[in-house]
């Protein structure tokens, strides 16, 4: 296939918990709350003339056009305007993230964020508020799904079709259509990805030479599964990988219930619980009626029964590839349950595992790691192109 001169690169992580997206040459980075809420045409604001002083991230309001959503030309929140409804939605523990309309309509609000940007006003064809934006995209599904091929279907649903998002009462951007059009599509496996940006810079250098040749295990906890991906010889062993429906998502959804029940204190989403047991400073600490309040007891209990299947996935991984020299916890849910993960390993097996210190990078990792992949990919097709506007030209 080949790829067009006005081709922009996107390499997207539709995360559990948010949406993390990697644009044209670094040049933007999008982070999006990975919740959704369906809506009305008018959503009603308070000082409609303030509107556009607002950050058109905090308040994504748009329809969805696409003959491949379940629902076709809904209108939604999106985001951090979708955490204040009543009716907002997270995926679901077992459910496919190749098969979720959810998944769509993040992907879809986040190319059409980038596209419809001032910055970028140069790089699409504009015609009145419409703007036609063609993408060569990087993603990536759990290994499970990969296993069971459904990232074929999916890139190919991508591929066919002329998606379009219409942004509504939205920051900025209100009135305004943009056409989506993928050139290309590349659907990585996530622990596959996870091992590229463990060795190779944004040029796909080997910078972790003590690593190219070790055997490894990466354990990805996220929201709503764990991948664990065994590398040997510089590959996945696809027989090996395993994807497990145990994510963070149902712990942090039972930490918030019991809150509830417990202290009467209502959570807009997991994004806050996530927020209260990982903030710096007060750390499980909430406030009930004005008063700093502890619920340590409701996290600690939860997170370490987490903690606890987590461990056993390592445990039975690591009992069928005993030759394995080290593993990565890495991901949003790793960051969660580090403290529990290695204070059971230093009292059971002691086994040989590591962490990212770095939040960010733990969390930015799969974004990074598709962007490594999809850059790499353009710039060994663009030779093609330029031969290819050589015969334009010739012919004009």
């Amino acid at each position: 296939m080949i790829i067009l001169t006005h081709s922009r690169v996107a390499a997207i992580d539709v995360g559990n918990d948010s949406l993390k997206g990697i644009f044209g040459e670094l040049e933007t980075e999008i982070n999006i709350p990975n919740v959704i809420a369906r809506d009305i045409e008018d959503r009603p604001i308070i000082g409609l003339e303030e509107l556009d002083q607002q950050n058109p991230i905090e308040g994504i309001h748009i329809r969805v056009h696409s003959p491949i959503l379940k629902d076709n030309n809904a209108i939604y929140r999106v985001g951090h305007l979708a955490t204040k409804s009543d009716n907002s939605t997270e995926l679901d523990p077992g459910s496919s993230k190749s098969e979720e309309d959810q998944t769509l309509v993040m992907l879809f609000a986040s190319l059409a964020l980038d596209a419809v940007s001032e910055e970028n006003s140069q790089k699409f064809k504009r015609s009145n508020n419409v703007i036609e934006a063609n993408y060569t995209l990087g993603t990536g599904l759990p290994l499970r799904e990969v296993k069971e091929g459904k990232d074929v279907g999916f890139r190919s649903r991508l591929l066919g079709s002329v998606h379009q998002v219409e942004f509504l009462v939205t920051p900025k951007y209100q009135g305004k259509k943009v056409n989506i059009r993928f050139d290309e599509v590349k659907v990585y496996p996530e622990g596959f990805a996870a091992y590229i940006n463990l060795v190779m810079d944004n040029n796909l250098n080997i910078i972790n030479k003590e690593l190219i040749d070790k055997r490894i295990l990466i354990q990805d906890i996220g929201g709503l599964s764990t991948d664990i991906a065994v590398i040997k010889n510089r590959k996945v062993d696809d027989d090996k990988a395993q994807g497990y429906n145990l994510g963070v998502s149902e712990s942090l959804e039972s930490i918030r219930e019991e809150i509830r029940s417990k202290h009467g204190v209502e959570l807009d989403s997991r994004r806050d619980v996530v927020e209260i047991i990982t903030k710096k400073n007060d750390r499980n600490h909430i406030m009930v009626k004005g008063s700093r309040t502890s619920v340590h007891d409701i996290v600690d209990r939860t997170l370490f029964d987490l903690a606890k299947k987590q461990y056993r996935i390592l445990r039975n991984t690591w009992q069928k590839n005993s030759q394995t020299e080290i593993c990565y916890f890495i991901g949003g849910g790793s960051i969660i349950l580090k403290d529990y993960l290695k204070t059971m390993n230093n009292n059971l097996d002691g086994y040989n595992i590591d962490f990212f210190e770095d939040e960010r990078e733990s969390i930015w990792m799969m974004a990074n790691a598709y962007y490594k992949l999809i850059m790499d990919f353009s710039r060994k097709n663009k030779p093609t192109e330029q031969k290819e506007e050589k015969k334009l030209a010739k012919t004009q």
